[in-house]
Protein backbone atom coordinates (compact mmCIF):
# COMPACT_ATOMS: atom_id res chain seq x y z
CA UNK A 1 0.00 0.00 0.00
CA UNK A 2 1.61 3.45 -0.80
CA UNK A 3 -1.07 6.41 0.41
CA UNK A 4 0.05 10.61 1.44
CA UNK A 5 -3.24 10.48 3.84
CA UNK A 6 -1.11 9.69 7.56
CA UNK A 7 -4.68 8.40 8.72
CA UNK A 8 -5.27 6.21 6.31
CA UNK A 9 -1.20 4.33 6.46
CA UNK A 10 -2.36 4.22 10.28
CA UNK A 11 -5.96 2.56 10.15
CA UNK A 12 -4.26 0.16 7.31
CA UNK A 13 -1.43 -0.37 10.20
CA UNK A 14 -3.80 -1.85 12.74
CA UNK A 15 -6.21 -3.75 10.68
CA UNK A 16 -3.39 -5.60 9.14
CA UNK A 17 -1.88 -6.12 12.94
CA UNK A 18 -5.50 -7.06 13.98
CA UNK A 19 -5.31 -9.82 11.42
CA UNK A 20 -2.14 -11.02 12.49
CA UNK A 21 0.24 -9.53 9.35
CA UNK A 22 3.55 -8.14 10.04
CA UNK A 23 3.27 -4.49 9.21
CA UNK A 24 6.37 -2.45 8.01
CA UNK A 25 6.26 1.27 7.27
CA UNK A 26 9.04 2.54 4.85
CA UNK A 27 9.55 6.40 4.03
CA UNK A 28 8.02 7.97 7.68
CA UNK A 29 10.85 9.86 7.51
CA UNK A 30 11.07 11.61 4.33
CA UNK A 31 9.07 14.26 5.63
CA UNK A 32 12.29 15.57 6.72
CA UNK A 33 13.70 15.67 3.05
CA UNK A 34 10.36 16.94 1.22
CA UNK A 35 9.85 19.50 4.32
CA UNK A 36 6.87 18.08 5.69
CA UNK A 37 4.29 19.10 2.71
CA UNK A 38 3.23 15.20 2.34
CA UNK A 39 3.79 14.89 -1.12
CA UNK A 40 6.01 11.96 -0.64
CA UNK A 41 3.70 8.74 0.06
CA UNK A 42 4.81 6.18 3.06
CA UNK A 43 4.55 2.37 2.30
CA UNK A 44 3.38 -0.30 4.10
CA UNK A 45 5.20 -3.85 3.52
CA UNK A 46 4.24 -6.73 4.71
CA UNK A 47 6.21 -10.71 4.14
CA UNK A 48 5.48 -12.32 0.37
CA UNK A 49 3.54 -15.03 2.39
CA UNK A 50 0.90 -12.86 3.56
CA UNK A 51 0.70 -10.22 0.46
CA UNK A 52 -2.62 -12.08 -0.91
CA UNK A 53 -4.06 -11.91 2.96
CA UNK A 54 -3.11 -8.14 3.53
CA UNK A 55 -4.82 -6.72 -0.31
CA UNK A 56 -7.98 -8.76 0.75
CA UNK A 57 -8.14 -7.06 4.15
CA UNK A 58 -7.19 -3.92 2.51
CA UNK A 59 -9.58 -4.03 -0.37
CA UNK A 60 -12.76 -5.24 2.03
CA UNK A 61 -12.08 -1.73 3.91
CA UNK A 62 -11.91 0.34 0.60
CA UNK A 63 -8.15 1.01 1.05
CA UNK A 64 -5.67 1.26 -1.42
CA UNK A 65 -3.97 -1.64 -2.80
CA UNK A 66 -1.26 -1.88 -4.38
CA UNK A 67 -0.38 -4.64 -6.58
Amino acid sequence: MRSTDPTEIAFASALLSGEGIEVFEMDVHMSVLEGSIGILPRRLLVRRDDADEARTVLRDNDLPVSE
